[in-house]
């Protein structure tokens, strides 16, 4: 009879170090108490998610800079509603009192 695992961690991944640094990096998770796979693991984690991150910031700038022209063309309806709201709102934007 075969037996069948679900494991969640179920690839691999090979890579090729210093065996210097793999020796320094195995002392200095071990002297933390941590299995080197998992600092690893959390490495790449960090890693993704700066990227994602990065990726993020990069588009709200993409899209915060075609806001910004087009709010500033005359010939656009984003200039229209920005010429309303800095109207309403300018004085209040301008003064620091609602900063404190």
């Amino acid at each position: 009879m075969s037996r069948t695992t679900t494991h969640p961690k179920e690839a691999t991944f090979n890579l090729r170090i210093d065996p210097v640094l793999k020796a320094e990096f195995t002392a200095a998770t071990e002297a933390e108490d941590k299995p080197a796979a998992q600092v690893l693991r959390e490495f790449m984690r960090r890693y993704v998610a700066e990227r994602a991150r990065a990726a993020f910031l990069v588009e709200a700038d993409r899209q915060m800079r075609a806001v910004n022209a087009r709010s500033s063309d005359p010939t656009t309806d984003e200039y229209a509603v920005a010429q309303d709201v800095e109207a309403a709102f300018g004085e209040v934007w301008r003064d620091d009192a609602w900063k404190a």
